[in-house]
């Protein structure tokens, strides 16, 4: 007994120590357990601290566009973590930031780059410049919208970004889409996370707007190339299987997750994000797959609110268009034959009648019941003394309140439109709106341009 005794000690004190050791950084928590660094950093009631110390800081910049790792500590909060590999991030923000002869580049953190070390359970984060957002406000809202409808979201917070001890400026903390966010939404038993996109814009890129192409993987590489975790031959086996029915058009809820996909559009429609699955590039977005159903999962929001231009309408900046955008075909005919998981699950009425649902439940429950209004007011108060003193922004205090104004005026008659859609007021189609705007919500108050634009970097240049 004195043995068995003895024996029950040191377990429950090596469990002790565990259950210390999940408390503190490094640690992953068990799947289904609240992990440390979402009530840390992504508590986002208030604006966090990250002072970034590198020897060079310099020579850093000027490397910033090969987007190689270097090794630095990292203060999170006034909590130091060495060896953290920080690199530039970006497309075109990267390599426009620096033709443009700037130095406010988004960055990536990987505290497992170096070490098998995390924070507090995250493997790796972003710091987002927001690059063409005078509001600071697209990509934290588009999350937070996404959030309400019950989309797997990355966490984000805002920081207070130092670099060796200097003010480096306001940037968006995001929870990188890796091994912490999938089992923190997912568990421990997760699926295979993607990030599909394409080498060229000027190639068919069929893998990348998910279309059926036919058995063999080499067809789909960039989709795999860009797997978050390694890739079995069963894993791109089951993913092409789901390709094949989503082709289809048949049995669509064995190969796909209707309702969050459809969560996921509803959203994607709302914010005007054409830099996107719907748009013409057709990426910008993550996909999961487990058990062979897929999900789609948001990403990149700094070109969303009608701001991106690139085959858009001519003028670009025509507020009332975009405000009045359809929902029941966001993008022309030839894009959306090619975008099967939007086309062809609208095929469906059932589905179709779902969607139309979430959009109700978005304008009423989000919109029209204040929320949007507080959301705004009070993340522009918490980040407007900090946005005002930024020594890197790419616009002025006063551009900012006027493009949270704008982006204000924007969302409150787009919700107006969408509810007219919903009701049958407002043309929902390209074609019928081609036929007839007259019903249309006036937005000619609204000058896109003053949410940011690349005017505002030539400026600063």
């Amino acid at each position: 007994m004195g043995k068995i005794a003895l024996g029950a000690a040191v377990l429950a004190a090596a469990l002790v120590l565990l259950l210390g050791l999940a408390g503190k950084a490094g640690a992953i928590l068990p799947a289904g357990e609240n992990p440390g660094y979402v009530s840390r950093l992504f508590d986002g009631s208030r604006v966090h601290r990250v002072d970034i110390q590198v020897e060079d800081w310099e020579a850093f910049l000027a490397s910033a566009p090969e987007e190689e790792y270097i090794p630095a500590t990292v203060e999170i909060d006034g909590e130091a973590f060495r060896q953290v590999g920080l690199r530039a991030k970006g497309n075109n923000s990267l390599r426009l930031t620096a033709e443009y002869g700037l130095s406010r580049y988004s960055l990536k953190l990987e505290f497992d780059h170096y070490t098998d070390g995390s924070y507090h359970g995250l493997d790796k984060l972003s710091l987002d410049a927001s690059f063409q957002d005078n509001s600071y406000l697209k990509t934290w809202l588009a999350f937070d919208i996404m959030e309400f409808l019950g989309v797997p979201t990355p966490l984000h917070s805002f920081v207070w970004v130092t670099v060796n001890g200097q003010p480096w400026g306001l940037f968006l903390a995001v929870e990188e889409p890796e091994e912490a966010f999938a089992r923190r939404n997912f568990g421990a038993n997760h699926g295979q996370l993607y990030k599909p996109d394409y080498q060229r814009l000027s190639d068919d890129n069929a893998d990348v707007h998910l279309r059926y192409t036919g058995d063999d993987p080499a067809r789909y590489e960039n989709i795999f190339r860009n797997a978050k975790f390694d890739v079995s031959d069963a894993d791109k086996a089951r993913l092409i299987a789901a390709l094949k029915i989503l082709d289809s058009g048949d049995n669509l809820e064995t190969a796909v997750n209707i309702d969050e996909v459809l969560r996921y559009f509803t959203v994607q429609v709302f914010v005007v994000n054409l830099d996107s699955y719907l748009g013409r590039t057709g990426h910008n977005y993550f996909l999961y797959e487990k058990d062979g159903i897929l999900e789609i999962l948001p990403w990149d929001y700094n070109l969303a609110f009608a701001t991106y231009s690139l085959g858009m309408p001519d003028p670009v900046n025509d507020s009332t268009l975009y405000v009045n955008y359809p929902i029941n075909t966001p993008a022309s005919g030839e894009i959306m034959r090619q975008r099967p998981l939007y086309h062809h699950l609208m095929q469906d009425d059932a589905i179709y009648a779902r969607y139309h649902e979430l959009f109700d439940q978005l304008i009423s429950g989000y919109f029209e019941s204040g929320r949007f209004e507080q959301v705004v007011s009070e993340t522009q108060r918490m980040i407007a003394p900090y946005v005002e003193q930024d020594p890197t922004a790419f616009c002025s205090g006063e551009d900012f309140h006027l493009a949270v104004q704008t982006i204000r005026d924007f969302c409150m008659l787009r919700a107006e439109s969408v509810r007219g859609q919903l009701e049958g007021e407002i043309p929902s189609t390209i074609a019928t709106q081609s036929a007839d705007s007259s019903r249309f919500v006036d937005a000619a108050s609204v000058w896109l341009p003053d949410m940011g634009e690349l005017a505002d970097l030539e400026a600063l240049g």
